[in-house]
């Protein structure tokens, strides 16, 4: 991820990174993202949020430009709300993943800075999307974005099944973003874990879980 600057010019020179990972489990997602924001060859920040919260059964990851990701994460948030009080119910992973499609879509002239992973559990089961700056919209079950994603990948499509359980899905994400953090220079410094389940809905992993984890 990048702390995003006005001139264009100058930010297309940047070096954009980041890793974030998406998977799907039994009756569960798994997100887990680094905390690394660079601006070129400068660590700008060492521990940035990269996975929200849209409603409890609902998270996103964001790569790319930081204010474009934020924006987009505020309005998905109100719109999650928003159906929630309206139709007595909650959004699903489709629909909301639509809408975050439709905002990338509509800005395709000048395009947002990002890319986004969203996921939850629904009343349909688990799902994960990927949604791309010009509003492609793919649903998938392992799935990895930023500079760090071609090593989290060498790590995930070697051990991914649809019917991990969470403990191991974890254990999964945690080794895939660590790998990416040792060899990614845009990627390092920590990293942080968001499980959502049907029941419990979603929860980030303290640092206490995520040490016992990596033990």
């Amino acid at each position: 991820m990048s702390l995003k600057i006005g001139n264009d010019e100058i930010r297309d020179k940047m070096l954009h990174g980041t890793t974030t990972i998406g998977i799907v489990c039994k009756n569960s997602v798994v997100f887990a993202t680094d905390t690394r924001a660079v601006m070129g060859y400068y660590v700008a920040h060492k521990n940035v949020k990269k996975v929200y919260p849209i409603e409890k059964h609902l998270a996103i990851t964001i790569a790319g430009g930081v204010a474009d990701a934020q924006n987009v994460v505020e309005i998905l948030q109100v719109n999650a709300r928003l159906y929630r009080l309206d139709k007595k119910r909650i959004i699903s992973v489709s629909a909301i993943s639509r809408i975050a499609a439709n905002i990338l879509f509509q800005s395709r002239a000048a395009p947002l800075y990002m890319q986004a992973i969203i996921g939850g559990v629904d009343d349909t089961g688990p799902h994960i999307y990927t949604i791309d700056p010009y509003g492609s919209k793919i649903e998938d079950n392992c799935v990895s974005t930023g500079s760090g994603s071609p090593i989290a990948y060498g790590v995930l499509e070697d051990n991914y099944r649809k019917d991990m359980s969470v403990k191991e899905g974890v254990d999964l994400v945690i080794r895939a973003v660590k790998s990416a953090m040792k060899r990614d220079i845009a990627s390092g410094n920590s990293f942080d874990v968001v499980v959502i389940e049907k029941e419990e809905g979603y929860r980030e992993l303290t640092d206490e879980e995520k040490k016992i984890a990596t033990d």
